[in-house]
């Protein structure tokens, strides 16, 4: 069992959540909540639904003005944690996601881990070039090989596929991995489509592993999280080195009638607001 209060300001109750309200003592953190007028909230399993005895006393809790609540997801919406093979220079930024996780699940909260992997907005508008808002139109950086595929998703994208997942049973404590076809690009492959819509040659800065960590350590934080975030997907690949396995699913694959803004897409509005 747990409590989770959302601090107020200004004098006003805070929320607050119970985990295990169905047992003894969360029911009785659930009514001297409600009795001390804080908006209150059950997560409750889907199993203990079909419990005669939990059923009455759930609906007793909602028609005392309780919000019954089915999952969680918590908020990573990124590579997933338990991957990524960088976690000994990331400050503990995946370290800590993954603890969250394994608080989840050591207490038997029910969940989905939605897995996107890079906002579309975060990196490729620069066409991955640290310190750029736009894309290059002279020369670019290459990291590493260049080859090393990387996952840009629309946020309104990640956010439909989310919604469809809250309620999927198959999705019940399972990874959400977002993958679309059309989403997935290397270096390599970014520059050539990037030319091809500029109609120009972009000149290669090759940057090789060693020189990239060099500036990451080199590099105070936070200043070096583009760099580091470069490095994990377009060096390490810890956006698609791995095959999904049964902790997971594909999200194109529940959902195909998911249509995503491609990175192609995406480029397109980016050079018709660039001047090339």
């Amino acid at each position: 069992m747990a409590m989770v209060g959302e601090e107020k300001a200004g004098g006003s109750r805070s929320k607050v959540l119970v985990i295990g309200a169905t047992g003894r003592f969360g029911q009785e953190l659930v009514k001297a909540s409600l009795a001390a007028g804080h908006p209150t909230y059950a997560l409750v399993r889907e199993p203990t639904f079909s419990r005669a005895d939990a059923s009455l006393l759930l609906r007793s809790f909602s028609a005392s003005g309780v919000t019954l609540l089915k999952r969680f997801i918590p908020s990573e919406f990124g590579a997933d944690p338990d991957k990524v093979q960088t976690v000994e220079m990331d400050h503990d930024f995946y370290k800590k996601k993954a603890e969250i996780r394994r608080c989840i699940e050591k207490e038997g909260i029910p969940h989905t881990y939605i897995s996107c992997n890079f906002f579309q907005r975060y990196l490729l508008p620069s066409l991955i070039q640290p310190g750029l808002k736009t894309p290059p139109t002279d020369k670019v950086k290459i990291f590493g090989s260049g080859n090393v595929k990387a996952v840009f998703v629309k946020e309104s994208d990640v956010a439909t596929f989310t919604i469809c997942a809250i309620d999927d049973t198959r999705t019940l404590n399972k990874v959400l991995y977002l993958r679309p076809s059309g989403n997935a690009y290397s270096q390599n492959e970014l520059t050539e489509i990037w030319e091809v819509k500029m109609g120009k040659k972009l000149e290669k800065i090759h940057v090789t592993e060693e020189q990239l960590l060099k500036s990451i350590h080199e590099t105070p934080f936070p200043s070096n999280i583009d760099l580091f975030f470069i490095y994990s997907a377009f060096v390490k690949g810890d956006h698609t080195y791995f095959s999904i396995d049964s902790s997971g699913l594909d999200g194109s694959e529940l959902y195909p009638h998911v249509r995503c803004t491609t990175v192609s897409e995406f480029l397109d509005m980016l050079s018709e607001r660039t001047s090339i």
